[in-house]
Protein backbone atom coordinates (compact mmCIF):
# COMPACT_ATOMS: atom_id res chain seq x y z
CA UNK A 1 0.00 0.00 0.00
CA UNK A 2 1.42 3.17 -1.00
CA UNK A 3 -0.02 6.27 0.07
CA UNK A 4 -0.55 7.99 -3.33
CA UNK A 5 -3.47 4.83 -3.68
CA UNK A 6 -5.05 5.23 -0.34
CA UNK A 7 -8.91 6.15 -1.09
CA UNK A 8 -12.29 5.97 1.08
CA UNK A 9 -14.05 2.48 0.99
CA UNK A 10 -17.14 2.43 -1.46
CA UNK A 11 -20.27 4.38 -0.10
CA UNK A 12 -18.35 5.94 2.80
CA UNK A 13 -18.19 9.62 0.92
CA UNK A 14 -21.47 10.00 -0.42
CA UNK A 15 -22.52 13.32 -2.56
CA UNK A 16 -24.33 15.74 -1.69
CA UNK A 17 -27.51 16.90 -2.43
CA UNK A 18 -27.32 19.47 -5.72
CA UNK A 19 -30.08 22.10 -4.34
CA UNK A 20 -31.68 24.44 -6.88
CA UNK A 21 -31.43 23.21 -9.83
CA UNK A 22 -34.55 23.50 -11.35
CA UNK A 23 -38.18 21.95 -10.86
CA UNK A 24 -37.39 18.57 -12.25
CA UNK A 25 -35.60 17.28 -9.65
CA UNK A 26 -37.76 18.24 -6.71
CA UNK A 27 -35.54 19.95 -5.26
CA UNK A 28 -35.60 23.46 -7.10
CA UNK A 29 -36.79 26.56 -6.60
CA UNK A 30 -37.26 26.27 -2.53
CA UNK A 31 -34.51 23.31 -2.63
CA UNK A 32 -36.71 21.26 -0.13
CA UNK A 33 -37.12 23.84 2.74
CA UNK A 34 -41.11 24.91 1.98
CA UNK A 35 -42.36 28.16 1.81
CA UNK A 36 -41.09 30.70 4.15
CA UNK A 37 -40.72 30.78 7.76
CA UNK A 38 -37.43 30.17 10.15
CA UNK A 39 -36.47 27.21 8.56
CA UNK A 40 -36.51 28.05 5.08
CA UNK A 41 -34.13 31.50 5.88
CA UNK A 42 -30.39 30.83 5.83
CA UNK A 43 -29.22 31.19 9.29
CA UNK A 44 -32.49 30.01 10.58
CA UNK A 45 -32.11 27.76 13.60
CA UNK A 46 -33.52 26.95 16.72
CA UNK A 47 -32.30 25.24 19.85
CA UNK A 48 -32.97 21.15 20.21
CA UNK A 49 -36.48 20.57 21.51
CA UNK A 50 -37.52 24.30 21.20
CA UNK A 51 -41.37 24.49 20.52
CA UNK A 52 -41.56 28.33 20.10
CA UNK A 53 -41.93 29.14 23.60
CA UNK A 54 -44.21 26.33 24.74
CA UNK A 55 -42.80 24.40 27.29
CA UNK A 56 -40.88 21.70 25.76
CA UNK A 57 -42.06 17.99 26.24
CA UNK A 58 -38.79 16.99 27.87
CA UNK A 59 -40.11 20.04 30.62
CA UNK A 60 -43.36 18.49 30.73
CA UNK A 61 -42.70 15.00 31.85
CA UNK A 62 -42.35 13.90 35.26
CA UNK A 63 -38.97 13.51 36.10
CA UNK A 64 -38.69 9.57 37.61
CA UNK A 65 -36.52 7.30 38.76
CA UNK A 66 -32.94 7.93 40.50
CA UNK A 67 -29.18 7.04 39.90
CA UNK A 68 -26.99 6.45 43.30
CA UNK A 69 -23.97 8.04 42.88
CA UNK A 70 -22.25 5.24 44.96
CA UNK A 71 -23.28 2.31 42.56
CA UNK A 72 -20.34 3.52 40.45
CA UNK A 73 -17.68 2.70 43.36
CA UNK A 74 -20.01 -0.63 44.37
CA UNK A 75 -19.31 -4.32 42.57
CA UNK A 76 -21.35 -7.60 42.35
CA UNK A 77 -19.44 -10.89 42.51
CA UNK A 78 -20.89 -14.12 41.61
CA UNK A 79 -19.79 -17.19 43.86
CA UNK A 80 -18.66 -18.74 40.65
CA UNK A 81 -16.01 -16.03 40.27
CA UNK A 82 -14.51 -17.49 43.56
CA UNK A 83 -13.24 -20.75 42.09
CA UNK A 84 -11.27 -19.20 39.53
CA UNK A 85 -8.91 -17.35 42.45
CA UNK A 86 -5.80 -19.23 43.82
CA UNK A 87 -5.37 -17.19 47.24
CA UNK A 88 -7.60 -18.90 49.74
CA UNK A 89 -8.31 -15.54 52.17
CA UNK A 90 -9.69 -13.21 49.86
CA UNK A 91 -10.36 -9.02 50.05
CA UNK A 92 -11.20 -6.76 47.88
CA UNK A 93 -7.62 -6.32 46.66
CA UNK A 94 -7.30 -9.66 45.37
CA UNK A 95 -10.67 -9.15 43.81
CA UNK A 96 -9.32 -5.97 41.93
CA UNK A 97 -5.93 -7.75 41.42
CA UNK A 98 -7.93 -10.37 39.44
CA UNK A 99 -9.86 -8.30 37.26
CA UNK A 100 -13.31 -9.61 38.85
CA UNK A 101 -14.15 -5.95 39.97
CA UNK A 102 -12.92 -2.51 38.71
CA UNK A 103 -9.59 -0.56 40.20
CA UNK A 104 -12.17 2.12 41.75
CA UNK A 105 -14.48 -0.09 43.79
CA UNK A 106 -14.52 0.57 47.36
CA UNK A 107 -17.02 -2.41 48.19
CA UNK A 108 -17.79 -5.36 46.70
CA UNK A 109 -20.70 -8.07 47.58
CA UNK A 110 -21.01 -11.68 46.84
CA UNK A 111 -24.35 -12.79 45.68
CA UNK A 112 -25.58 -16.20 45.37
CA UNK A 113 -24.95 -17.22 41.22
CA UNK A 114 -23.63 -20.44 40.83
CA UNK A 115 -21.65 -22.52 42.71
CA UNK A 116 -18.50 -22.54 45.10
CA UNK A 117 -16.71 -25.98 44.87
CA UNK A 118 -13.32 -24.58 47.58
CA UNK A 119 -13.43 -23.47 50.80
CA UNK A 120 -12.22 -19.98 50.97
CA UNK A 121 -12.13 -17.26 53.68
CA UNK A 122 -14.05 -13.90 53.17
CA UNK A 123 -12.68 -10.62 55.14
CA UNK A 124 -13.98 -7.23 54.13
CA UNK A 125 -16.20 -8.17 51.63
CA UNK A 126 -19.85 -8.21 52.32
CA UNK A 127 -22.09 -11.21 51.38
CA UNK A 128 -25.61 -12.05 51.40
CA UNK A 129 -27.41 -14.85 53.16
CA UNK A 130 -27.78 -17.83 50.68
CA UNK A 131 -24.05 -16.72 49.27
CA UNK A 132 -22.98 -17.29 52.97
CA UNK A 133 -24.53 -20.66 53.55
CA UNK A 134 -22.84 -22.11 50.30
CA UNK A 135 -19.48 -20.61 51.42
CA UNK A 136 -20.02 -22.05 54.75
CA UNK A 137 -21.63 -25.12 52.68
CA UNK A 138 -18.20 -25.50 51.02
CA UNK A 139 -15.99 -25.28 53.88
CA UNK A 140 -15.16 -21.81 54.07
CA UNK A 141 -16.28 -18.94 55.94
CA UNK A 142 -17.11 -14.91 56.41
CA UNK A 143 -15.44 -12.49 58.31
CA UNK A 144 -16.44 -9.41 58.98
Amino acid sequence: MYLNTIQASAGARKKSKRVGRGIGCTLGKTCGRGHKGQKARSGGFHKVGFEGGQMPLQRRLPKIGFTSKLSKYTAEVRLSELNDLVADMIDLRILIDANIVPAFTKTAKVIQSGIVTKAVILKGVKVTAGAKESIEAAGGKVEA
